[in-house]
């Protein structure tokens, strides 16, 4: 970083009380204050909630635009203490401030830590700002102070340190942690030269990029997160501050480029943590990623795909069933069964239960697409939910469902399906049977209150039988932020899904209490990674395998979450399956894209029941 090792002089008129600021109490001095002395050696400021006069910097940066405009200010000298920053941000509300980049100015206001959320039990960081300010400007013109231009090298690779609790009290650490060196440069000019782009723009205007191309890249372009130990500490998002009429912002793929220097200020965000907010941005140069296509299944390969449609409802406009439908045709290459996740109702989302829950257009208009884009003539299972008690946007009502091509492979059928009856497996000479098929798994069991149910379905292939679950466990929606004031995060969601993955495991447990060598395949959302204690449930003790982690480390990716590839569908087999398996990215790492989420399919080689645990088969 640079700075200049002349700190300014200020006095301070002791006026001390105590301030509580989030969980932590600080001590407020009113007076004259440099910008670093307010900023301090910890994630709070020891000045929070007093008045500060005569703090002097040159503006840098405007926010023009929302409820929360101002304009931020940096110290050109600074002090001699790396922990510190040098820049601030005042807080001006509705009112877009009357300064320029280049003021010399100098400012008085009651210094606050403004949290995102409620102060008291935030997840997230603050932000050290000052309100209720008044200023003046005392010359224009003046030079920017430099920008420090983020390297590889630059940042550790560790995030923070972990104490299992809140951070905030503990002093800075820069130069040993990525998430202490953001927040010493809180404010403060920063610049990236030329990075790579990680995860597709967003329609919230941002984008991701890295500043350490090498960390657990993948070859497709991104930032693949393998663990809760691979903090991705070189992810960094993009906003601009530059109004749209003068520069829209770019559209980007994961694998492009952000050409030239990009340049602005350290913002925290809740979405994203540390933000780069930039007053120069760099042109998107096409690293021309394109849309993956699988290999088509041999005749005696079973073919199971999973495939999130992102809310697909019977209202959607008909290119997005247009683009779904040949993503299953063309990319996926008509898989003979698909378990879906995010099947809406009829009429979609509305702002009150209606009473529709049927979903009979939405899957007739998504398979009418198919055949159109030259697939097969598939047919649908699936059990509508009840009004309100599935999870997901209020009145879509949503579930999971199976597609399948019957002219490869047969449903079969079992009355008694309905949306509180559970599935049971029976035994027929010794050979599992449905109760039920399609039958939901354990729906008025409390782990699935508010979430979607788990369907199992019969089928039979060349012969053999085949049970297929498709799942959708409770998103993350809950967990504490990567990038937030307490660490580790709490995993709070796993509460949630760990019991849902139970009731699937006792599920599969039981079909293979029959018999051990049964064909069971469990697809769909699983909402958590393929090291988690979620997916570990599935597969304790060699009870399914996972395959998206028999693929190399760089390609176990469904998902972009804040410019990190991760897992979040999984296709999970018996251990007497024969099985590949093929992540098909054609979502995901696109921002002109079907859904959020991109498809999995296996190719299976069925065992015949009992015998299977007598014949090797090598793929």
């Amino acid at each position: 970083m640079i700075r200049q090792r002349m700190a300014r002089t200020a006095t301070i008129a002791l006026a001390t009380v105590a301030v509580a600021c989030g969980s932590v109490t600080a001590a407020v001095a009113s007076g004259t204050q440099t910008i670093a002395g307010i900023q301090g050696t910890s994630w709070l400021s020891p000045h929070a909630g007093g008045t500060v006069s005569g703090v002097t910097g040159v503006v840098t940066a405007i926010k023009r635009f929302g409820s929360a405009r101002g304009f931020w200010f940096q110290d050109a000298d600074g002090d001699d203490d790396p922990r510190t920053s040098e820049g601030l941000f005042v807080f001006t509300g509705a009112t877009t401030p009357d300064v320029a980049p280049g003021d010399a100015v100098q400012v008085t206001g009651t210094v606050k830590e403004y949290y995102p959320t409620n102060p008291s039990d935030s997840p997230y960081l603050s932000t050290t700002e000052l309100t209720d300010a008044r200023w003046t400007v005392e010359s224009s013109g003046n030079p920017l102070p430099d920008t420090e231009v983020l390297k590889p090298d630059t940042l550790s690779d560790v995030l923070t340190a972990k104490p299992g609790g809140n951070i905030e009290p503990s002093d800075l650490e820069p130069d040993s942690y990525a998430l202490d060196f953001w927040e010493s440069r809180e404010g403060m000019r920063t610049s990236v030269d030329s990075p790579r782009i990680v995860g597709p723009s967003t329609p919230y205007n941002e984008l991701y990029v890295t500043t350490k191309p090498g960390q657990y890249a993948s070859p497709r372009g991104g930032t693949v997160y393998t663990g809760y130990d691979n903090d991705n500490t070189g992810v960094l998002k993009i906003e601009s501050l530059i109004p749209f009429s003068e520069r829209p912002f770019p559209d980007s793929d994961t694998g492009d480029r952000l050409s030239g220097v990009t340049e602005g200020v350290i913002e925290y965000d809740q979405f994203g943590g540390y933000t780069l907010q930039a007053t120069a941005l760099g042109r998107v140069t096409d690293g021309g990623l394109a849309p993956e296509t699988t290999r088509e299944q041999r005749a005696n390969e079973l073919s199971v795909a999973s495939y999130n449609v992102e809310n697909l409802s019977g209202v959607d406009n008909q290119a997005r069933f247009d683009a779904l439908a040949h993503g299953v045709v063309d990319n996926l290459r008509s898989p003979d069964i698909v378990a879906l996740a995010e099947i809406q109702d009829n009429n979609g989302p509305t702002d009150t239960d209606d009473g529709v829950v049927a979903a009979d257009k939405t899957l007739r208009r998504f398979t009418d697409a198919i055949a159109d884009a030259g697939g097969p003539r598939y047919e649908w299972r699936q059990i509508d939910p009840l009004e309100g008690q599935d999870g997901g946007q209020p009145g879509g009502n949503i579930r999971v469902g199976f597609l399948f091509n019957p002219a490869r492979v047969s449903f079969v059928d079992r009355e008694g399906g309905d949306a509180t009856t559970a599935v049971e497996v029976t035994s027929d000479g010794g050979e599992p049977r449905l109760s039920i098929s399609p039958g939901r798994i354990a729906p008025n069991d409390d782990a699935f209150t508010d979430s979607r149910k788990p369907l199992a379905g019969e089928f039979t292939f060349r012969g053999k039988r085949v049970f297929v679950v498709a799942t959708h466990l409770s998103s993350k929606f809950g967990d504490q932020p990567v990038h937030g004031r307490f660490q580790p995060p709490a995993r709070v969601s796993e509460q949630e899904r760990i019991p849902q993955a139970e009731r699937v495991r006792e599920f599969v447990d039981d079909i293979r209490n029959v018999d051990e060598h049964a064909n069971v395949v469990v697809a769909g959302d699983v909402n958590d990674f393929q090291f988690s204690p979620t997916v570990g449930t599935l597969t304790e003790d060699g009870a399914l395998r996972a395959l998206v982690s028999e693929l190399p480390t760089e390609d176990q990716y469904t998902y972009i979450y804040e410019g990190r590839s991760q897992v979040l569908d999984h296709i999970l087999v018996s251990p007497a399956l024969a099985a590949d398996i093929d992540v098909v990215h054609i979502n995901a790492e696109f921002q002109d894209q079907s859904s959020d989420h991109d498809p999995l399919i296996t190719r299976l080689r069925p065992a015949s029941g009992k015998s299977a645990g007598h014949v090797k088969r090598p793929w």
